[in-house]
This record gives C-alpha cells, sequence and structure tokens, in this order.
C-alpha cells in the first residue's frame, strides 16, 4: 500500500514540475487536483441532480439559456478569432507545427487563447446542469457525459504541457463548430416560434462529424511523420477522435436515419 502511495505521489510531483512554466500559474493548470474535483462535484451533480428534481417541476430557464447560450457565441468567435489570427502572424504550419514555448507576445497570445479553450470546457459543464434542472434526462447520453467529462482532462493536459503547436488546430476547428452550434441553441430557446427556422440541426451533427475526421487525419499524419509534437499527445487525440466519431455516428444514424425508417 505504502508503494502505491509513493508512486502515485512521485507521479502527482512529475506531473507538477513537468509542465509550462508560463502555463503553471494561471487557473487550475498547475495541478491535476482542482480539474479532478470539478470532475468529481459534475459526477456528483450527475447522480444527485434527477434525484433532487424527481418530484419537482422543470425550471423554466429560457432567459438564462438565451443569455448562456449568445454569451458561448461571443466567447467562441473571441477564441476562434484569436486562434486564426495567431497562427496566422506566427506562420503556422497546418501539417507539423512544434510548440513555441518562449515569452514572446505571439506564443504567450497562443497559449492564452489556449487557457480559454480549456476554461470554455469548464463552463460547458452547466450544459448538463441546465438538462437536469429542465428535466430534460433524455439529454443525459453517454455521448454528453463523456464528451463534456473528458475535455476539461484533455484540455487541462494541453495547457499544461503544449499550449499552441498543433493544438491550435482542434481550437480552432472546435470553436467555429461551437458558434454554429451555440448559436442554435440559442435560437431554439427563443421559443417554439423559431423551430421553422431551426431545420439545419442534421447539418450540425455532419460538422461536428467532419470536425472529428479532420483532427484524425490531422493527428493521424502527425504520427507517421517527423515532428516535433509530442507523440503521446497526437495518439491521445487521434484514439479520442476516434470514440468520438463512433459515438456521434451513432447518434447520427439513431436520430437522423432509423427514426425516418421508423416513420416510414
Amino acid at each position: 500500500m505504502a508503494s502505491a502511495w509513493q508512486r502515485f505521489e512521485s507521479m502527482h510531483q512529475w506531473i507538477l514540475e513537468n509542465g509550462d512554466k508560463r502555463t503553471d500559474p494561471w487557473l487550475l493548470v498547475y495541478s491535476p487536483v482542482p480539474v479532478a474535483c470539478i470532475f468529481l462535484c459534475y459526477l456528483g451533480v450527475l447522480w444527485i441532480g434527477p434525484k433532487l428534481m424527481k418530484n419537482r417541476e422543470p425550471l423554466n430557464l429560457r432567459v438564462v439559456l438565451i443569455v448562456y447560450n449568445f454569451a458561448m457565441v461571443c466567447l467562441s468567435v473571441y477564441m476562434f478569432h484569436e486562434f486564426l489570427v495567431t497562427s496566422w502572424l506566427s506562420n503556422y504550419s497546418y501539417l507539423c507545427q512544434p510548440v513555441d514555448y518562449s515569452t514572446s507576445p505571439l506564443a504567450m497570445r497562443m497559449a492564452s487563447v489556449c487557457w480559454w479553450f480549456f476554461f470554455s470546457k469548464v463552463i460547458e459543464l452547466v450544459d448538463t446542469v441546465f438538462f437536469i434542472l429542465r428535466k430534460k434526462n433524455s439529454q443525459l447520453t453517454f455521448l454528453h457525459i463523456y464528451h463534456h467529462g473528458t475535455m476539461i482532462f484533455n484540455w487541462w493536459a494541453g495547457v499544461k504541457y503544449v499550449a499552441g503547436g498543433q493544438s491550435f488546430f482542434i481550437g480552432l476547428l472546435n470553436t467555429f463548430v461551437h458558434i454554429v452550434m451555440y448559436s442554435y441553441y440559442g435560437l431554439a430557446a427563443l421559443g417554439p416560434h423559431m423551430q421553422k427556422y431551426l431545420w439545419w440541426k442534421r447539418y450540425l451533427t455532419s460538422l461536428q462529424l467532419l470536425q472529428f475526421v479532420l483532427l484524425t487525419t490531422h493527428t493521424g499524419y502527425n504520427l507517421f511523420t517527423e515532428c516535433d509534437f509530442p507523440d503521446s499527445m497526437n495518439t491521445v487525440v487521434f484514439a479520442y477522435c476516434i470514440t468520438l466519431i463512433l459515438l456521434f455516428s451513432n447518434f447520427y444514424y439513431q436520430s437522423y436515419i432509423s427514426r425516418k425508417s421508423k416513420r416510414s
């Protein structure tokens, strides 16, 4: 038991000491403990939330959802702009881009938007809380929980060790998708009269799938070429994107193909 604890302490110490010294002082970055606590609280809310709401009426969060979703659109626009402009000014390569660990203005600007992207994943855990408060428990699928729960760890590691470099491509694609996605949710929150304008939900799912295919291709390419970016990170991203392709493909099939065939 003591030996296992010593190995755990040794691993924790290694994590603390080998991060990016530029990002270590930033909120939630230095140690994995705060993010792990957030994740445990998230699981706790998932467990106790539906039980507390079982005999209660669903809350009307229309105004909150409108404000939240359009605020997330604004944040996503800001991050997309920063990823795009900073990578362009830095002459980033879309094929292979090492991390610039210097404290130059552009390197710090890229690291900063990587942190904001990580923090946006923490904010997005509120999506689940809204489902619970509105008693939309059917939306609490494995895909939803898996995606939200794992992204905070993935991007904590990204900011801790590789705040920049090829990581920017993930942020660039995902923030663009989230501009579209939160715009859809914001419009839907305006009321039932908007439904006739929201015929494009199927294409939003297609866009999400395309995003993961592009990321899988991008990281897969770099696993088989010489690039000064950690293969361990590329491997994690590659494997993670494969799981999301499978899960989103299943969601697409169940939502748009299987359901359509049942109607006919």
